[in-house]
């Protein structure tokens, strides 16, 4: 079963900065893709930053220049600097294995002055 399990979210003030990290359970070999999606009240989820073991990476236009996604084989964190009240979200942890896709629980980003 794999599991994919989320942290560091919470309420930072614009222009702060927050760290989220997942990590894959259940899972021996190294997955392909990995990324972030969020999804704000009333909006559909968007992709946010996805990588992969190649090390290429897709971004949002919206976070290009202020998120940085790294990998480390079955982790994947999302840096988020000069945050943004729009960026304000559940940001979720996202892989794709034999063409499912599995998603965390989810972790509030909150950017508020």
């Amino acid at each position: 079963q794999v599991q994919l399990v989320e942290s560091g979210g919470g309420e930072v003030q614009p222009g702060g900065s927050l760290r989220l990290s997942c990590a894959a359970s259940g899972i021996i070999f190294k997955i392909y893709n990995m990324g972030w999606y969020r999804q704000a009240p009333g909006n559909q989820r968007e992709s946010v930053a996805v990588m992969n073991n190649d090390g290429n990476t897709n971004y949002t236009d919206s976070v290009k220049g202020r998120f940085t996604i790294s990998r480390n084989r079955n982790a994947v964190y999302l840096q988020m600097n000069s945050l943004k009240p729009e960026d304000t979200a559940v940001y979720y942890c996202w892989t794709v294995i034999l063409g499912r896709n599995y998603w965390g629980q989810g972790t509030q980003v909150t950017v508020s002055s």
